[in-house]
Parts: C-alpha cells; sequence; structure tokens
C-alpha cells in the first residue's frame, strides 16, 4: 500500500461513524496519555492559531487520526533502503 492507499482507506472506514463511535476507538485503541496529549496540544495550536466553532472542537481527532495514518504507514509499509 502507498502513503495515498493507507489514508484513503482510513478516511472510508471512518467517514461514516458519528463522533460517539470515534471516540469510542481512539479511547480502546490509544494510550490515554496519548489522547490527553493530543487535546492539549490542540487547544494550544486553536489558541494561537484564532481557531473556533466546531473546527476546534474537531482539531484533537483530526490530530489524532494523523497520528494512527502514520503509525499504520510505519506498520504497513518497507522501510527504505539506506544508501
Amino acid at each position: 500500500m502507498t502513503h495515498d492507499e493507507i489514508a484513503s482507506e482510513f478516511a472510508e472506514i471512518f467517514d461514516d461513524l458519528p463522533t460517539e463511535q470515534v471516540n469510542e476507538m481512539l479511547a480502546k485503541n490509544m494510550p490515554f496519555e496519548t489522547i490527553e496529549f493530543f487535546a492539549r496540544y490542540a487547544e494550544a495550536f486553536a489558541d494561537g492559531a484564532g481557531i473556533k466553532g466546531e473546527t476546534r472542537g474537531r482539531l484533537a481527532n483530526l490530530l489524532l487520526f494523523g497520528y494512527l495514518i502514520r503509525v499504520l504507514e510505519e506498520r504497513l509499509l518497507p522501510e527504505p533502503p539506506l544508501i
């Protein structure tokens, strides 16, 4: 799989899930400390960037999804050869 294919598959899986199910999935698959870190980071970033409203509320999950995709890439994609 390529980086794009991993991201597309991931997005398809979570596209139709209600927020409650997304939060449940994250809670079951990530350490609480990681979720807590991204929540604090999202708040600080939103404050600094002036992000408000619905986008602000979704920012932590967006960051967590990016993190999960990166973890999947590390597990699924072969290491590039060292030159």
